[in-house]
């Protein structure tokens, strides 16, 4: 009786489950109907590809046969143990979602798996029994294989990134170059939201950015300061592009880069540059700044105004053939073509005129130095108008000298005395020298201007005798002309007796 009953409900069942087969042959999700006593009993062909087998018998008669000819193992590389397998779960009744899983065959040397199954499993019942177990595959293979080379690339970018699912606005992927730019952790960004870890908190147009972010619309190219693990910050250009993960969420992908060394190279340009304007403002010499194009002056310190007796505002923004600055606009010509050449001079004699008309003689450099950017000519003058008046007084002394050669010595040692800083000391100079008494003679009136026809009329001399003296004068005395001769015996003319008169 018992034997009919359950050929009438094996009568009654096969209907069924050929119809589960019809509906289900034709999905490209793989679908396996198991037994509760754990044989395996169907598989439509997505199932059967995504084993790499051609029936249902190279799946295993049963579970067990599976768990001995398939290895599966966590998405994390972990083995997976024989009784977490999906299969074995169901035979236990279990039902499950969304369990990812890598797949080979058993006894297999390579380390890569041959497909990743997306598997989730139910179990359906008849009149409160387990009837039938059904494990449902979805091949994951091709989306995991385009994360994997999704996240090489990501990482191996070298530009910082970082990337923020859209949906809970949370950090899902961090790359090293945004690890080595910032400092965090890996473990300290992923899973936390950007308000926890505010990117866009300092950006230069936050709230402009933040709303963008929420549309999932492009983010800018815009400054920020990213926060750091130490409580600093590091300015940064960050921008957002909105983009998909692999498996399609949408997200948005920023990346970054660093503008801390030239904020750092700005800072100790500004600082250079206010070290430039204090050592301008306080150098004693006179110094002017025009710019490169147009030589319109930019700036000029207090030894300048000074000079020129001009004010600041008065010449400041000014050329300097507005104000007239040079003797003659030759001057500022020349001026402007030896920078034009070579861009620099060394010791340029002019004169520079003063606002009221005075010509001050000047020595004159200039270099081209760049300036916030700009480049411009840094001119310094040095006023050399006494030292020219000292020479011009001393070659006038000469030129009378010249014309009377009594007041020769006299004239030149006051002017070499003056030019000293002090008076001559009397007293010798140098070790004693003996002269003959006609020596002496000769000697004192060479003092006086004679020539040599004079000295040899005066003592009654030859005039070859006479230059004959002049010479053994000139030995002993160390001197080589009458000139110098003179300014000798002027030293020691109360040494050797000479008339106090010359």
């Amino acid at each position: 009786m018992a034997k009919a009953k359950a050929g009438a409900a094996d009568a009654d069942e096969q209907p069924d489950r050929e119809q589960l087969h019809r509906i289900v042959e034709g999905l490209s999700d793989g679908v396996v109907l198991i037994e509760p006593d754990g044989r395996i009993t169907w598989a439509n062909n997505a199932a059967l590809t995504m084993h790499g087998c051609a029936e249902v018998a190279e799946l295993g008669a049963t579970v067990k046969d599976y768990q001995d000819r398939f290895d599966l193992q966590l998405r994390d590389g972990q083995p997976l143990p024989k009784t977490a397998y999906p299969m074995d779960r169901l035979c236990r009744g279990e039902s499950f979602e969304d369990v990812v899983l890598e797949v080979r065959r058993a006894g297999q040397a390579e380390p890569d798996p041959d497909w990743v199954h997306r598997e989730r499993g139910f179990v359906l019942d008849r009149d409160g029994e387990a009837d039938c177990l059904v494990l449902i595959i979805c091949d994951a293979t091709e989306a995991f294989e385009a994360e994997e080379r999704f996240e090489s690339m990501f990482n191996a970018n070298p530009a910082p990134a970082l990337i923020v699912r859209l949906a809970d606005l949370r950090y899902v992927r961090v790359n090293e170059g945004f690890l080595e730019l910032s400092g965090w952790e890996r473990d300290q960004i992923v899973g936390r939201s950007i308000y926890e870890f505010d990117i866009l908190g300092q950006a230069a147009e936050r709230d402009k950015a933040k709303v963008r972010l929420s549309q999932g619309d492009t983010i800018p190219q815009m400054e920020a300061d990213l926060p750091l693990p130490n409580d600093n910050s590091k300015l940064v250009l960050l921008a957002g592009h909105p983009a998909e993960m692999p498996n399609n969420e949408p997200c948005m992908i920023f990346t970054f880069a660093d503008l801390e060394p030239r904020r750092r190279a700005e800072m100790a340009l500004r600082q250079s540059e206010e070290r430039f304007a204090t050592a301008f403002r306080l150098a004693p010499v006179p110094m002017l700044l025009t710019s490169l194009d147009g030589h319109r002056i930019l700036n000029v310190n207090h030894a300048f105004l000074e000079l020129t007796d001009w004010g600041h505002d008065s010449v400041v923004g000014r050329k300097p053939a507005e104000i007239e600055l040079f003797e003659s606009s030759g001057t500022r010509r020349e001026i402007e073509k030896k920078v034009s050449e070579s861009g620099s001079f060394r010791g340029y004699e002019l004169q520079v005129k003063t606002r009221t008309g005075t010509l001050v003689t000047c020595l004159a450099s200039a270099d081209t130095v760049s300036i916030n950017g700009q480049y411009c000519i840094l001119a310094a003058f040095q006023d050399i108008s006494e030292r020219k008046r000292t020479e011009l007084d001393l070659i006038a002394a000469i030129e009378g000298a010249m014309q009377d050669s009594s007041w020769l010595s006299q004239k030149i040692m006051d002017r070499m005395a003056a030019l000293r800083g002090g008076q001559p000391k009397p007293g010798p100079s140098g070790p004693s020298v003996e002269l003959t008494p006609r020596e002496r003679e000769v000697l004192a009136l060479i003092t006086r201007g004679k020539t040599d026809d004079a000295i040899a009329d005066a003592l009654s001399l030859k005039r070859n005798t006479v230059r004959n003296h002049v010479a053994r004068l000139y030995a002993k005395i160390g001197v080589h002309n009458r000139a110098e001769a003179v300014i000798w015996a002027r030293d020691r003319g109360h040494q050797l007796g000479l008339d106090t008169a010359i």
